[in-house]
């Protein structure tokens, strides 16, 4: 009953604590550490204990696979240079960085314990960041950079962290050793997601059914995962591969039904695992501070300071070097665009840890294979979950005010280029039902009424990006107005027992979907849709 119990109140957390970020307008991961962290002051709450490696296996593969599948591949190729820089060489720079501060301060620490902090607070979490960066129209670049960055920041990440784990559970370290199995472990993984990730593809062109497409789809990170680790390979990388190689083809392979009904548990599946973990250790908090206890408060709080203002320090130290130096090395060779201050110092402060830092951080084993405790468990615990909150706060709530200070983000040319690819689209469909008139020598007139909605789907995209002129508002206001009423209606006939509750819903479905349809800016004026943020969110 102890799970149940404690399942429940993380539940009854998150919603409470989901509803007051999206009534404030701020990420929920700001939201849900505070709320974790006041949580675990609370005496007597259920307690669980958990495999620490549960976390890991959980937690991790649905997030990473559904930031992977949503990667634009092309995006991404295009970005390469900045985003490995970011996401191997800065994870590894600042896993030294933290580590040798945490040593230092502490000289008891063993090296290998100092740097599996130095790589649990290495990738930092681009989810609060992108759904600020989302709201304010960033240059599509910035926004691109920062999300293949946390995409495989994760990764590199997590790899040095098992490394840094292995060293302090077995005692040995071998830099030439490590450097080989590194290249090996992570080729092997990303080989198991390429091959999984087709192998799930050939399957699902073979199923033609939504609900198992789904429960199928839902396996993969986990199989992908296991299978990886199962090797001793990268379980992370082969998530990310897997997850990057499906992207590519799903659009071809997946029905809209399917696209729908995945979307919708993808995004619950994510913000329940978010809300879990980020809650959970707020739990652990308690007893972590009590086993603290024995160490001096000024020293918890200069180790609190120091690692976290190293953790922010060094993303500056290493964004403008080298956004700048490449491109004199090769200047002469290519014409790249030059950096632009005010967004490289945006990328610098995007550096919010999240849900990776706090699933590694609580995956740490609770003893060593001879019995004895994990080094300064509880203390890396801690300073993983400091480095969260003034992070996730800290910058997280600075970052608005400091990009409209920067007078970035005026422009963004996706909103441009979605409006061009609808007009395009609704063109192509306009020369459809043309051609097909044509074909079957149907009477023009009959086709009017679905020129005219295509038409009037033009009008409505391009509303979303002009000015509303009145009559568009008017008929916005009217179908919003149709769809109110039906949807009355309907709720009406179903109360009144003249329907049955499979016709409701079914009718229910596809006016939400038709509301859902129209322009952001008339929505606003109805209180209909969602709000920029949730848009981001849900994507």
């Amino acid at each position: 009953m102890a799970l149940f119990e404690l399942l429940l109140l993380l539940l009854l957390s998150a919603v409470a604590l989901g509803w007051v970020a999206r009534h404030f307008k701020f990420p929920y991961p700001i939201a849900l550490v505070a709320g974790g962290a006041a949580l675990g002051l609370v005496p007597n709450l259920p307690q669980y204990t958990f495999d620490p490696q549960l976390i890991l296996v959980a937690v991790l593969p649905p997030i990473l696979y559904q930031a992977a599948l949503l990667t634009s591949w092309t995006d991404f190729k295009a970005n390469i240079r900045p985003i490995g820089l970011l996401a191997i060489g800065l994870v590894a720079v600042t896993t030294l960085a933290v580590g040798a501060v945490l040593k230092l301060l502490v000289p008891d620490v063993p090296w290998a314990a100092a740097f599996v902090l130095g790589a649990i607070v290495s990738p930092p979490d681009a989810v609060a960041a992108t759904t600020i960066l989302s709201r304010l129209n960033m240059p599509r670049r910035i926004v691109t950079i920062l999300e293949g960055e946390s995409l495989v920041n994760d990764a590199s990440g997590l790899v040095l962290y098992k490394f840094a784990v292995a060293a302090v559970l077995t005692g040995a370290f071998s830099l030439v050793d490590a450097t080989v199995q590194f290249a090996l472990v992570s080729a092997g993984g990303i080989a198991v997601g390429i091959a999984l990730a087709f192998a799930y593809i050939a399957v699902h062109k073979r199923l033609g059914d939504p609900f198992i497409e789904v429960l199928t789809v839902l396996t993969i990170p986990y199989a992908a995962y296991l299978a990886a680790e199962a090797m001793h390979l990268s379980g992370v990388l082969a998530v990310v591969a897997a997850g990057l190689v499906r992207g590519r083809y799903a659009p071809e392979i997946v029905s809209a039904e399917m696209r729908i009904m995945a979307r919708s548990v993808w995004n619950l599946l994510v913000f329940l695992m978010n809300s879990l973990v980020f809650i959970l250790i707020g739990l652990q908090m308690n007893g972590v501070m009590r086993n603290l206890s024995q160490l001096p408060p000024a020293l918890l709080t200069a180790l609190a300071i120091s690692v976290t203002v190293v953790a922010i320090a060094v993303r500056f130290a290493w964004v403008f070097p080298v956004a700048w130096l490449p491109r004199r090395l090769v200047g002469s060779l290519r014409e790249e665009q030059r950096p632009d201050t005010a967004e490289l110092s945006i990328i610098s402060w995007c550096g919010m840890r999240g849900i990776v830092s706090l699933a590694a951080a609580l995956a740490l084993p609770l003893t060593l294979p001879g019995g004895e405790p994990f080094p300064y468990r509880d203390l890396i615990i801690f300073l993983t979950f400091v480095v969260i909150v003034a992070t996730l706060a800290g910058q997280g709530l600075t970052l608005a005010p400091l990009i409209r200070r920067l007078k970035v983000g005026s422009t963004w040319s996706l909103q441009e280029e979605q409006l061009r690819v609808r007009a395009a689209m609704s063109g192509a469909a306009l020369a459809a039902v043309d051609a097909v008139v044509a074909k079957e020598g149907l009477p023009a007139s009959w086709a009017e009424g679905l020129k005219a909605d295509i038409a009037d789907r033009i009008a409505l995209a391009a509303s979303d990006e002009e000015e509303l002129t009145p009559r568009m508002e008017a008929v916005n206001r009217l179908r919003h107005a149709v769809i109110a009423a039906e949807r009355t209606e309907l709720i009406r006939l179903w109360r009144e027992n003249e329907i049955g509750d499979e016709v409701m819903h079914h009718l229910m479905e596809l006016l939400d979907y038709e509301q859902a349809h129209l322009p952001q800016a008339v929505a606003n004026a109805s209180g209909a849709t969602l709000a920029p943020s949730e848009k981001a969110e849900a994507a």
